[in-house]
C-alpha cells in the first residue's frame, strides 16, 4: 500500500509530462478544487493531498460533513439507537433481563447527545484538514471556466481560484413533494424530523424506502401513532430482495407502525395544529383523508447543482439533473470530474467516499475501477436490513440459474443469548460456479454483517469459501456461514434445511405459522427440543392446519407435546421422518 502511494505520488508530480487524459492545464499552484465538503467531497480533498496536491475545498455550509454527518446518516443513527432504548426499557425488555427500570423520556436530552455526536464528528473533518493542509473555504462555489471556479464567501465577497482540476461532490436534496409545501414544522423533510420539539401524537410518513423507514420508527418508538403510507407495493425502498422486504413490513408492523401501500397522495392542507391529506389507490380510485399533527415527505432525494454553473462550461445534465461521467469519473470537460449524488448510482455516503478516492487516485494516474454490484445498502431500523449484490428478481429477470441458502438467527447461539434472534440471512449463489451472486439479512446487526459478505463479493467467493473459513462463536457471524453452508452443500449445521424454508415461506396469520411461532418462541420447547424435533413439528403443525384436525392452536400443542415425549421415549430418528 505504501510502495502504491509512493507510486501514485510520483505519477502526479510528472503526470503533465506524461500527458495523463490529455488535459489543457491552466496555471496555478492549486491542482484541484473539490466543490463539497460531504462524505464523497472531504475524503476525495484528503486523499487528494495525501497523494500530493495542493487541495481546496469549498463548502457553502457553515459546518463540513454534508448533508450526512449534519441532518443525514448521523444524527438519525444516534435517534434510532437511543429511542430503541427508551422503548426496550417503555416496554420491559430490560426488565426480562433482569434490570429493573421506570423509563421516562427527556426528548431535550436526547436532542443534546444527537447534537454532540455531530459536532463531534464534524470537529474531526477540520482536525484532519488541518493535518492533511486542505484548504477549506466556505462559500457557494460556481464552475466559471474549465480551469476556474469562483467562490461567494459566505462572510462577503468573492474569491476566484484557478484550478488544474475541478471535482463536483456536491451531493444531493430533498425531492419536493408538489402536493404538500414543507415548512419543517408540520410538515418536515427528514431534516426536519430529526428535531421535532415534541413527539407527535400522530404522524404520517410518505414514503416507505430507507429514510422513511428509518425516522418512522424513531417516532413509533417514542410514542408517536405512525402510518406509512408508501406508492409501491413493498417497504424498504429500490434493490430489496421482496422476500426480505415482506418479512420487514410485517416485523415493523408487529412493532406497531401501519402500512397503506400501493398507494398515492393527491393533496393536503393545514388547519390549525393538524394536516389533512387525501390519498388514493396508486391506480387511482378509492379516495380517503387522513390527518395527523406531523407528515414526514420521505419520497427520495435529487442531486445537488444549483449555482453549480455547469453550463458556464458546456456539461449539460441528464433527465434526472445528474452529472454524467466516464469511467474515470471524469464529465465531459477533462479538468472537470463528479462523484457521489451528483452521478447515476444509489445515493448512498459509502459510495460517494469509495468514488471520491478512486477519482483522484485516477486523476494522479491509478485505476478507477468500482464494482457497483459490490456496493452494500442498509436500513438502520431494528432489525437491520442490509444487502448486496443481486436480489431474487433480478437474478430472474437476467436468467440467472442460481440456489438460495438460509439460516435463521433463532438458531444462532449469540443472537439467542442477547435475546434478539428475530430475522435471517439469506444466500444466493450461482448454481454451476457456487459463486456468491447476493447476500441479503434481516436481524440484529446485520449492517456490520453485510461488510463481510462485501468483501466476500468483491474477491468473487464461492459459498463454500465462506462455509470453510472459521468464524468466532458464538457471534452472530456464524449465522452468515452457516447460510453459505446451506448454501452450498444444502445442509446447515444447526438446523435442518427444509425447516428454514418453512419458516421464512409461512403465510403470514395462517393457523400453521401461528402454531410455529408458539413453538419455536415456547421456551420449554427451547430449552428441551433440537431444531431437528422442530422440523418435525413444523411438518406436523402445517399438515394439522391444512387437515383441520384440530380446532385450536392449544388443542394442537398438547397433541403435539404428547407426541415429542412419546418419539424420545422411542429414539426415533426424527431428522428421516
Amino acid at each position: 500500500m505504501l510502495y502504491q502511494k509512493i507510486v501514485l505520488r510520483a505519477v502526479w508530480k510528472n503526470s503533465s509530462l506524461l500527458g495523463v487524459n490529455a488535459r489543457s492545464y491552466a496555471t496555478s499552484d492549486i491542482d484541484l478544487v473539490v466543490i463539497g465538503a460531504g462524505p464523497g467531497g472531504y475524503v476525495a480533498a484528503i486523499k487528494a493531498a495525501q497523494l500530493g496536491m495542493n487541495t481546496v475545498c469549498v463548502e457553502k455550509n457553515p459546518k463540513l460533513g454534508g448533508t450526512c454527518l449534519n441532518v443525514g446518516c448521523i444524527p438519525s443513527k444516534s435517534l434510532l439507537n437511543n429511542s430503541l432504548y427508551y422503548h426496550m426499557a417503555k416496554h420491559g425488555e430490560f426488565n426480562s433481563r433482569g434490570i429493573e427500570v421506570e423509563p421516562k423520556l427527556n426528548l431535550d436530552k436526547m436532542m443534546a447527545a444527537k447534537a454532540a455526536s455531530v459536532k463531534a464528528l464534524t470537529g474531526g473533518i477540520e482536525m484532519l484538514f488541518k493535518a492533511n493542509k486542505v484548504r477549506p473555504v466556505n462559500g457557494v462555489a460556481t464552475i466559471t471556466g474549465k480551469n476556474e471556479v469562483t467562490v461567494k464567501l459566505i462572510g462577503g465577497g468573492e474569491e476566484k481560484i484557478v484550478t488544474r482540476n475541478i471535482l463536483i461532490a456536491s451531493g444531493s436534496e430533498v425531492t419536493p413533494f408538489p402536493a404538500l409545501s414543507v415548512d419543517e414544522e408540520q410538515i418536515v423533510s427528514s431534516t426536519g424530523a430529526l428535531s421535532l420539539k415534541k413527539v407527535p401524537r400522530k404522524m404520517i410518513v410518505i414514503g416507505a424506502g430507507v429514510i422513511g423507514a428509518e425516522l418512522g420508527s424513531v417516532w413509533q418508538r417514542l410514542g408517536a401513532d405512525v402510518t406509512v403510507i408508501e406508492f409501491l407495493g413493498h417497504a424498504g425502498g429500490m434493490g430489496i430482495d421482496m422476500e426480505i422486504a415482506k418479512f420487514f413490513q410485517k416485523t415493523l408492523a408487529k412493532q406497531g407502525m401501519k402500512f397503506m401501500m400501493n398507494t398515492k397522495v393527491t393533496g393536503g392542507k393545514k388547519e390549525g395544529d393538524l394536516v389533512k391529506i387525501s390519498v388514493e389507490s396508486a391506480k387511482g380510485g378509492n379516495p380517503q383523508t387522513l390527518e395527523a399533527d406531523t407528515i414526514l415527505v420521505a419520497i427520495g432525494r435529487r442531486p445537488y447543482t444549483e449555482e453549480l454553473g455547469a453550463e458556464n462550461v458546456g456539461i449539460k445534465l441528464d433527465s434526472r439533473g445528474r452529472v454524467p461521467v466516464n469511467e474515470r469519473f471524469q464529465t465531459s470537460v477533462p479538468s472537470i470530474f463528479a462523484i457521489g449524488d451528483v452521478i447515476a448510482g444509489p445515493m448512498l455516503a459509502h459510495k460517494a467516499e469509495d468514488e471520491g478516492i478512486l477519482c483522484v487516485e485516477g486523476i494522479a494516474g491509478g485505476a478507477t475501477h468500482l464494482d457497483y454490484n459490490c456496493i452494500p445498502s442498509v436500513v438502520y431500523t431494528h432489525p437491520e436490513v442490509a444487502w448486496v449484490g443481486k436480489s431474487e428478481e433480478q437474478l430472474k429477470s437476467e436468467n440467472v440459474q442460481y440456489k438460495v441458502g438460509k439460516f435463521p438467527f433463532m438458531a444462532n447461539s449469540r443472537a439467542k443469548t442477547n435475546n434478539d434472534a428475530e430475522g435471517f440471512v439469506k444466500i444466493l449463489g450461482d448454481k454451476a460456479t457456487d459463486k456468491i451472486l447476493g447476500v441479503h439479512i434481516i436481524g440484529p446487526n446485520a449492517g456490520e454483517m453485510i461488510a463481510e459478505a462485501t468483501l466476500a463479493l468483491e474477491y468473487g467467493a464461492s459459498c463454500e469459501d465462506v462455509a470453510r473459513v472459521c468464524h468466532p462463536h458464538p457471534t452472530l457471524s456464524e449465522a452468515f456461514r452457516e447460510a453459505n453452508l446451506q448454501a452450498f452443500c444444502g445442509k446447515a449445521i444447526n438446523i435442518c434445511g427444509s425447516f428454514i424454508n418453512k419458516l421464512t415461506r409461512k403465510v403470514p396469520n395462517s393457523p400453521a405459522s401461528t402454531l410455529i411461532a408458539a413453538l419455536t418462541n415456547s421456551s420449554r420447547f427451547r430449552s428441551a427440543i433440537s431444531f431437528t424435533v422442530l422440523q418435525f413439528f413444523a411438518k406436523l403443525s402445517i399438515i394439522f392446519s391444512e387437515i383441520n384436525l384440530f380446532e385450536s392452536t392449544k388443542q394442537c400443542d398438547i397433541i403435539l407435546e404428547k407426541l415429542y415425549k412419546k418419539i424420545l421415549l422411542f429414539g426415533f430418528m426424527l431428522d428421516k421422518i
